[in-house]
């Protein structure tokens, strides 16, 4: 992990705000591996890491399970450049990069096929939760890191959970290091077999997030 520190210290192009190594230790390295808290996470197998950006949670949870196989799923050619010679330089033998959207790897080789999603500051939940669903196996996992309790969008989630055969587990608080301020966890599985409508074209999760469907008037 200092060999990746020392790389993003001394990167030129932007793939990340914090990249003096005592602080990345922190807001990057400990929060990532906040995440594992969750069982679902420590114990999967197949994770990918979505919106990686400069490799994080990804790399370090990499490196602290060697069993996980871990994909950084990124579609920003410069950070995906800098992640593949991170991984080159720690010699992470149990990470690759996934230069593509993540909607363009869910109708391909990802359909299904990951026991944990992991997200760290990439959109609302709702948004995220799509964008992870089709990727994710039936009972698998979804990890998001959020900074404070997000209630409105908790609201969002649930109301679409059905149009995304996705079910919100748990909040969990943590503090990853001295200083960092209560943060918030979610724990979202994935109840079902993916939807047939399932991925939407690229940006629309953001550009149209899915409303809850209209309740049908009983009797």
């Amino acid at each position: 992990m200092r060999r990746v520190l020392g790389l993003l210290a001394e990167e030129r192009a932007s793939v990340s705000s914090v990249t003096e190594p005592e602080r990345a230790w922190n807001i990057h390295v400990a929060d990532s591996l906040s995440g594992l808290v969750f069982p679902q996470l420590a114990a999967a197998r197949r994770v990918a890491d979505l919106g990686a950006g400069a490799g994080f949670p990804g790399l370090s949870l990499a490196l602290a399970v060697p069993e996980m196989q871990v994909e950084m799923v990124e579609s920003v050619g410069r950070k995906c450049d800098f992640m593949r010679r991170a991984i080159a330089a720690a010699q992470i033998g149990n990470a690759r990069v996934v230069c593509a959207r993540s909607e363009e790897l869910a109708r391909g080789e990802g359909r299904e096929a990951y026991d944990a999603v992991a997200c760290r500051a990439v959109g609302r939940l709702a948004q995220v939760a799509e964008l992870a669903s089709p990727l994710l196996r039936e009972g698998g996992a979804l990890v998001v890191w959020k900074g404070r309790r997000a209630d409105d969008e908790e609201a969002e989630l649930e109301a679409v959970g059905d149009q995304l055969a996705t079910r919100l587990e748990e909040v969990r608080a943590v503090e990853p290091f001295p200083g960092s301020g209560r943060r918030h966890l979610y724990l979202v599985l994935k109840a079902g077999p993916t939807p047939e409508r399932l991925p939407r074209r690229a940006g629309l999760a953001r550009k149209r997030p899915l409303r809850a469907r209209p309740r049908r008037p009983r009797g």
